[in-house]
């Protein structure tokens, strides 16, 4: 069995909650395709171990329960929260993109197809 340090614990309780925020994000509203979903759940993960730590320290010193959990717990569910927000505000850029791109009405009234994106 190997020894993990302190940082180790960390970095793997990071990586586990920004997997299980963006997994958990995509069963809430399904994507429209296997691109949309590589890519939000690639966001998530990102997002969640670059500002998971901030968000997780953010939310125990806001809930005023820093001497009740643990680094890594604390680890986990800032990962776990910023991903599943990124991936929330990944969708709603989508969205309001894809509403407003330049030339898509003229594409509709010349017949054109939008799903070819």
């Amino acid at each position: 069995m190997t020894d993990m340090s302190q940082g180790s614990w960390l970095w793997a309780a990071k990586g586990a909650g920004a997997i299980a925020g963006s997994a958990a994000s995509l069963v809430y509203i399904l994507p429209q395709g296997r691109r949309e979903a590589a890519s939000r759940f690639i966001v998530g993960v990102m997002c969640g171990l670059v500002f998971g730590g901030t968000a997780g320290l953010k939310v125990v010193t806001d809930l005023g329960i820093e001497e009740r959990i643990g680094s890594s717990e604390m680890m986990l569910m800032g990962s776990a929260l910023t991903s599943l927000c990124a991936w929330w505000a990944l969708g709603f850029v989508l969205k309001l993109l894809g509403q407003y791109r330049p030339g898509r009405s003229a594409r509709r009234q010349t017949g054109g197809d939008d799903d070819e994106n």
